[in-house]
């Protein structure tokens, strides 16, 4: 299932986190009274990523950020304004959450795979 399929803005790709949709949550089950989870994500390459789903504690929206290695994901990719990023779950037979992470470049009009070229 798709998580999040976002182009990246400035912040993104230069501040050490990602500002998602609110609407992406439901894909990191968060224990009650906490604000944030930490996961696994793999790459193309089978690399894995610790990532941090984050909220904020008060205000009427939750405003969700990924830090964790976010900032050397992005550094490692070479990711830019304008990079796509896309992040899948897959929900195994045992309830384990399968994350994965991909970068994309636009080039002609065509996205291609940042991972392809690493």
């Amino acid at each position: 299932m798709e998580v999040m399929n976002k182009i990246l803005s400035e912040s993104d790709a230069k501040n050490k986190r990602l500002e998602f949709p609110a609407r992406s949550l439901s894909a990191f089950p968060m224990p009650d009274g906490q604000n944030s989870v930490e996961f696994v994500a793999f790459d193309m390459n089978e690399r894995q990523w610790s990532l941090k789903v984050s909220t904020r504690n008060e205000g009427k929206y939750a405003k969700p950020w990924l830090k964790g290695e976010w900032d050397d994901y992005v550094h490692q990719k070479g990711l830019k304004k304008g990079d796509k990023v896309i992040l899948t779950v897959q929900e195994e037979e045992n309830g384990e959450r399968i994350y994965r992470i991909r970068a994309e470049r636009k080039h002609f009009g065509f996205w291609y795979s940042i991972d392809d070229q690493q």
